[in-house]
């Protein structure tokens, strides 16, 4: 097993299987443009596999260092509570492994940069027609 770094993405989780697909996306477009980047998935609610799970995962990748994102656009309740403990859980299980809580992106500036470069192109193609 060789050391990596790694990224578990964690969102909500829904009932609707298609709700998770832009975030596998991302998880997609994250692995592709990072290759020697673990990256998992994992959902607070609902769906599978669970942040615990996917986090597990990436320590038995091998990842030693270990940075989780909220995959929110604000930090409420999952953020300021629910990731406190899924951190304290997995550094419980896993003590060779560091892991860090990323803000939500929704609190991260070139998040908002990137949802207005999107709404003013949706604007503009309605407004162009």
């Amino acid at each position: 097993m060789t050391e990596m770094d790694g990224a578990l993405l964690v969102a909500h989780g829904s009932r609707d299987p298609a709700w998770s697909q832009p975030f596998e996306a991302v998880a997609q477009l994250l692995k592709a443009g990072r290759p020697g980047l673990a990256v998992e998935l994992g959902f607070v609610e609902i769906q599978e596999p669970k942040c615990l799970a996917a986090g597990d995962a990436l320590a038995r990748q091998g990842c030693r260092h270990v940075l989780v994102i909220p995959m929110f656009l604000g930090a409420g309740h999952h953020v300021r509570v629910d990731m406190a403990k899924l951190l304290e859980q997995l550094s419980a299980n896993w003590r060779g492994v560091e892991w860090r809580l990323a803000p939500a992106i929704g609190e991260m500036p070139a998040f908002h940069q990137a949802v207005a470069g999107v709404l003013n192109e949706a604007l503009r193609t309605r407004l162009d027609v």
